[in-house]
């Protein structure tokens, strides 16, 4: 496990927007504009939406937030992101399986996601792949595309 703290953070603090803005423009960079479906600020305060930070040290490595009432018992995983100087030491699965005991707690059934399909998200869908998400079809509010991958893992 990756040497920092998770918790509940409000995604309205300066480094948390500047690493919120890193997260956007990655996804700009990697996915058609259609298919972006990045949270903004104001998404993430939203009430059904949990926002939790990675950091070590006071030093924000990472985010990732829990989005509940995909449906009842159903929650998504959004704005998972990690700086790109710490990727690769853990932070992901870290906050990934911090998420998923706060989806287990609040008694969630499923958690799904969305990312994206090209060969810069590869890292994170290896990630979620290599903690149990299967490929689904898409859910909630999402149509399919070719540039979108969804995956879902069954909590019971």
């Amino acid at each position: 496990m990756a040497r920092g703290e998770v918790a509940v953070d409000d995604p309205r603090a300066d480094d948390v927007r500047e690493l919120l803005r890193e997260h956007h423009e990655f996804a700009r960079v990697h996915t058609r504009p259609e298919d972006i479906h990045t949270l903004d600020v104001d998404g993430l305060t939203d009430p059904a939406v949990t926002f939790f930070s990675f950091r070590r040290d006071g030093e924000l490595l990472g985010v990732g937030a829990l989005k509940e009432e995909v449906e009842e018992g159903h929650a998504e995983v959004k704005s998972m992101h990690t700086v790109e100087a710490a990727r690769g030491g853990g932070i992901g699965r870290a906050m990934l399986d911090h998420l998923m005991g706060v989806a287990r707690e609040r008694g969630l059934r499923r958690v799904s996601l969305e990312t994206g399909a090209t060969t810069g998200f590869a890292p994170a869908l290896a990630l979620y792949e290599g903690a149990g998400f299967e490929r689904c079809e898409p859910f909630g509010d999402y149509g399919p595309s070719p540039n979108s991958v969804f995956l879902t893992l069954p909590l019971d």
